[in-house]
């Protein structure tokens, strides 16, 4: 199975990002200025449009750029761009240093947030398009700080994702996710999982107790695909695809109504061959 050699994704804990196939809405017209009413220059904040006149110019020159320059770039007048600019520092938005003004850490924060929902966006997209070419629910998870984290699920009404009944953290050693994000770790990371999360049965067939799991999961060859069968949630089957995320475990994985489960074995080559078709290109936005 390929392996990605880069970071995780970014924020821990927030919550997946969920894509369904819809029928697109009626496109109107944005929603600006008065509701009701035609939009004019009248409804626009100047002072706004000439602050972020002012951070777009300061973000082409890596090296900063003076007042006058940035005055003359954005075609304010000098008193106004001072009064604009102090107040971006003010706010954080730039920084000055020596007569030279840079972007502050307030505007890196929205720049780094905006990549990485860019990133989340191509990840949720990918997904949507394994959920409509196999027809079955896709989802994408990794284990990041003692954690599992179901990171975006892709589903449609006809095929709808595993309803989270219980708390998909607390009772990995009940799904296939949970078990081949497990797979991945060393004992010690194991043992200390299942020391917060012990074993519990879900359904009559869930895992019985810690030794049973920790034998099967030893028994999962590196890097290979995790089937689960009615463990987690009564009438469905998963299987789950490991993949390496730099030094965290992941995995993407799929599931169907127990009366498919004949589907199983077929859907899971169709997503191992889509994984590998488009994994380097995908590699960055997984890095959220």
């Amino acid at each position: 199975m390929a392996t990605v050699d880069t970071a995780a994704f970014a924020e821990p804990h927030s919550p997946p990002t969920r894509t369904h196939s819809t029928t697109p809405p009626l496109q109107r017209p944005a929603d600006r200025g008065i509701p009701g009413q035609p939009q004019s220059a009248a409804t626009l904040i100047g002072s706004v449009q000439r602050a972020m006149r002012l951070l777009e110019s300061v973000a082409r020159h890596d090296g900063g750029a003076p007042a006058k320059q940035l005055a003359r770039e954005t075609g304010l007048a000098l008193p106004t761009a001072y009064h604009l600019l102090r107040t971006l520092v003010h706010e954080g938005y730039l920084r000055r240093d020596k007569g030279m003004f840079y972007l502050g850490e307030a505007a890196e924060r929205l720049g780094s947030s905006g990549a990485a929902q860019e990133r989340r966006s191509t990840v949720a997209a990918t997904l949507a398009h394994w959920r409509d070419s196999i027809g079955v629910p896709v989802y994408y998870a990794r284990y990041r700080d003692g954690e599992i984290e179901v990171v975006c699920v892709s589903d449609t009404p006809s095929n709808p994702a595993v309803e989270e009944w219980a708390d998909f953290r607390e009772t990995g050693h009940a799904h296939a996710i949970g078990q081949c994000l497990l797979s991945q770790l060393d004992d010690k990371a194991r043992r200390d999982h299942l020391d917060r999360y012990p074993v519990q049965s879900i359904t009559p067939y869930t895992v019985r107790d810690d030794h049973t799991l920790l034998r099967r999961l030893a028994q999962v060859r590196r890097m290979g695909t995790v089937v689960e069968r009615q463990e987690y949630a009564l009438g469905t089957v998963c299987a789950a695809i490991p993949i390496t995320v730099g030094t965290t475990a992941a995995t993407m994985a799929i599931s169907l109504p127990a009366h498919q489960a004949d589907r199983l074995p077929t859907a899971v080559e169709q997503l191992q061959s889509e994984i590998g078709r488009v994994l380097g290109s995908l590699a960055v936005s997984i890095s959220i």
